[in-house]
């Protein structure tokens, strides 16, 4: 399992990553508890993951580079 941290300009954002039988399922920390995403890719589980932050998604996304 891979842990993550992604950061906007004003707050980070935990995410758990594993791979499972050629699937991803991602684990996002929210205030309001875990929000899981699955996608064939592990960008696409992670964005499914990150839905509740809808607006910044991107800008979490971009600090997947740092």
């Amino acid at each position: 399992m891979d842990t993550l941290r992604l950061s906007c300009s004003t707050f980070r954002v935990d995410v758990r990553l594993r791979e499972v039988n050629g699937r991803w399922i991602a684990s996002a920390d929210t205030p309001d508890g875990p929000s899981l995403g699955l996608g064939l890719g592990a960008i696409e589980a992670i964005e499914a993951a990150l839905e509740p932050f809808q607006g910044i998604v991107d800008e979490l996304l971009a600090s997947l580079a740092d």
